[in-house]
C-alpha cells in the first residue's frame, strides 16, 4: 500500500515537472517570437529582413538594386514552391535566431552553401531563357550566376 502511494506521488511530481517545463518553454518561445517580430518573417515584406541590424546594408542595397521593382527577398532567397519556401524560411529562422541569440555569427553576414544553391536556383528560375542559352553549349558545365553577377540583388 505504501509502495503504491509513493509511486502515485512520483508520477504526479513527474507530471508537474513536465508541465512546468513545457509551460516555461512555451512562454519563453512565445516571448522570443513576439520580441523578435517573428510573424513579420512569415510575410513577403522585404523590410522584415532588415529587423536584424546585420541585414540593413543588404536591404539598403536591394532598395537601390536592379531587382527592387521586380523581386522581394523571398523571390531570390527561397524556393518557388510553398513547402520549399516555408521549409527554408523555418530553417533559416531557426539558424538566424540561434546565431543572433548566442552572438555566434560572421559579420558581415555570409551566405551558406544551402542558401547559395537556393539563390542560384531562383536566378535560373526567373531567367530560364537566358540561362538555357548559356548552358546549351555542348559539353559545358553550368556557370554559376554569381560568378559574374555577385552583387546584382544588393547593389552597394
Amino acid at each position: 500500500m505504501i509502495r503504491h502511494s509513493t509511486m502515485r506521488r512520483a508520477v504526479r511530481l513527474a507530471a508537474c515537472v513536465s508541465a512546468a517545463s513545457l509551460g516555461a518553454l512555451a512562454g519563453v518561445g512565445t516571448y522570443t517570437f513576439v520580441y523578435a517580430e517573428g510573424a513579420s518573417y512569415l510575410t513577403n515584406d522585404p523590410a522584415a529582413c532588415a529587423n536584424c541590424h546585420v541585414m540593413q546594408a543588404h536591404y539598403d542595397g536591394w532598395s537601390r538594386g536592379s531587382h527592387h521593382a521586380v523581386a522581394t527577398c523571398n523571390d531570390c532567397h527561397t524556393p518557388h514552391d510553398l513547402l520549399g519556401k516555408y521549409t527554408v524560411k523555418g530553417l533559416n529562422g531557426w539558424n538566424h535566431s540561434l546565431a543572433f541569440t548566442t552572438g555566434r555569427f560572421h559579420e558581415p553576414i555570409q551566405i551558406t552553401e544551402m542558401n547559395r544553391r537556393v539563390t542560384e536556383s531562383a536566378c535560373r528560375y526567373c531567367h530560364a531563357d537566358i540561362v538555357h542559352a548559356i548552358d546549351a553549349r555542348p559539353g559545358a558545365e553550368p556557370i554559376s550566376c554569381i560568378r559574374c553577377h555577385r552583387d546584382v540583388g544588393h547593389k552597394h
